[in-house]
């Protein structure tokens, strides 16, 4: 099975949310995808309205490691799985690196999420300078390494996204071929559960160059940003997830 997984992030789904939901939501099934697309927080309930029953899952962007308290602005693992969401994105480089989250609070909010029954998806990736030094691979097998012993052995539904930082949102995505050497590093970090954990690439994914990734041995899905906002384009990538998905 491939994963084709948006992200909103925080910008509107075109032409409209509720638009967009309810075109998804009569969108077949492709054979051999999962799909899903990870929305803001204050449409989560909207998108269970909507896709409840639908091919399509719905999932949140971020979650808090605490289960509740007095923390404004938080949303809990508890909330996501009231809203019916069935993942959640953790760690991406946007929080990262905005707002300064460490692999340690990566793994607490990765554990969170699956003790709520959410597959946690979580974000590894370097910058441009790291990969210009010759460091890219062992930054990268770090925050590996860091999510997996802070998980202490708990990877129930974990997924993994490859998401290089200087591909995000720049058009400019890595090659097949970068893609294909990191996921090899990844798998190898992984060790025994290298052949359990879905490794997604994510960074610049469009309609058009999808299938190239989603070819490649090692790639099981893709992280779309820009390329979720149009049911059109992510439709798109579901359809080469299919044919890619020799099933």
């Amino acid at each position: 099975m491939l994963w084709v997984v948006g992200n909103w992030k925080m910008v509107r789904a075109r032409p409209s949310v509720d638009e967009w939901l309810a075109e998804a939501a009569a969108s077949p099934a492709r054979e051999g995808v999962h799909a899903a697309v990870a929305v803001p927080s204050p449409y989560l309930f909207r998108a269970a309205a909507a896709l409840r029953g639908s091919a399509l899952a719905w999932g949140g962007q971020d979650l808090s490691w605490d289960e509740e308290g007095a923390h404004t602005g938080e949303v809990s693992a508890s909330m996501l799985a009231e809203s019916g969401a069935s993942f959640c994105i953790v760690g991406h480089s946007e929080r990262r690196l905005r707002f300064h989250e460490t692999d340690a609070q990566v793994a607490a909010k990765a554990l969170r999420a699956a003790a709520a029954g959410i597959r946690p998806l979580v974000c590894v990736g370097e910058l441009a300078v790291e990969r210009r030094e010759g460091r890219h691979e062992a930054v990268v097998g770090a925050q590996v390494d860091a999510l997996l012993a802070g998980l202490r052995g708990d990877t129930s539904g974990l997924l993994l996204a490859y998401e290089p930082i200087w591909a995000i949102g720049t058009g400019v995505a890595a090659s097949p071929e970068d893609a294909a050497a990191m996921h090899a590093v990844i798998r190898t970090r992984l060790g025994p559960l290298a052949g359990s954990v879905p490794v997604l690439y994510g960074g610049s994914v469009s309609a058009d160059n999808a299938g190239e990734f989603l070819s490649v041995h090692g790639v099981d899905g893709v992280l779309v940003g820009g390329g979720s906002l149009q049911t059109a384009s992510f439709f798109a990538i579901c359809d080469a997830a299919e044919r890619c998905s020799g099933v």
